[in-house]
């Protein structure tokens, strides 16, 4: 019995889902690795505690590389310093 011949669009068309595969294994394989190494990292140091002004309560909170920001139900954000945590500055957002 003799194989019969193969043509040549399916010899193509077997290599390239080959190819394609191999593709898409590593590029989950990345994935991953990037992942488990973004999940690993130390978090954000965080103070313990945090002096609104009064009847003020938290809405989101932000840092930088040596402050941090409070946004406040009041339309207002307040800036600490990250290492003192004493107020720096306060702004208030216009509607």
């Amino acid at each position: 019995m003799d194989d019969p011949i193969e043509p040549a669009n399916l010899r193509f068309l077997r290599r390239l889902v080959t190819v394609l595969t191999t593709v898409m294994i590593c590029g989950v394989l990345v994935v991953i690795g990037l992942l488990v190494t973004r999940l690993n990292r130390d978090s954000p140091i965080l103070p313990q505690e945090i002096a609104l002004p009064e009847g003020a309560s938290a809405v989101a909170f932000t840092q930088g590389p040596d402050w941090y920001a409070v946004v406040t139900d009041r339309n207002e954000i307040v800036i600490f310093d990250l290492l003192t945590g004493k107020l720096r500055q306060t702004v208030q957002v216009t509607p």
